[in-house]
């Protein structure tokens, strides 16, 4: 099926209730530490860099017709950690920073993802938050021997 997911017992938004219009998206967004959420939104480039924050970047992780758009510059501009991206193993091999969110793919446009779409990527998406703790500056250790000089 193209995505890898273990079991969840989390809220999944009931199949058979997001509708679909012909300018606008469906897509499924995901926000920093929090579970993701369908949306609709207008199928303006505008509306996709305001869910990001800036500039756009498609990734294609997966298999099926599916890709993930994120802030291009989130890395560089120190976004806040959200989600890995698995291996066809599950083993993470890069992480979205920032905002984010799933779309479907058209021949040249994204398209809305399909209610099984949103299930299926709500699932991954819920078992996968990334949690950040702050560093906290700790006080600088002295070794027993540092500083000290040894004569023969």
């Amino acid at each position: 099926n193209g995505i890898q997911a273990a079991a969840v017992n989390r809220a999944l938004p009931p199949r058979g209730r997001i509708a679909m219009s012909d300018n606008h998206l469906t897509i499924l967004v995901v926000e920093p530490g929090k579970p993701p959420y369908p949306r609709q939104i207008p199928d303006t480039l505008q509306a996709m860099q305001e869910i990001v924050g800036g500039h756009i970047e498609a990734i294609y992780p997966y298999e099926e017709q599916v890709a993930v758009i994120a802030n291009e510059e989130g890395k560089l501009l120190g976004l806040p950690y959200n989600r890995p991206l698995l291996d066809e193993h599950g083993v993470p091999y890069d992480i979205v920073c920032g905002t984010f969110f799933l779309a479907g793919l058209g021949c040249e446009t994204f398209t809305s993802l399909t209610e099984d779409q949103i299930y299926r990527y709500k699932e991954l998406f819920d078992n996968h938050i990334v949690l950040t703790v702050p560093a906290h500056s700790q006080p600088e250790k002295t070794h027993p021997k540092k500083g000290k000089k040894y004569e023969r």
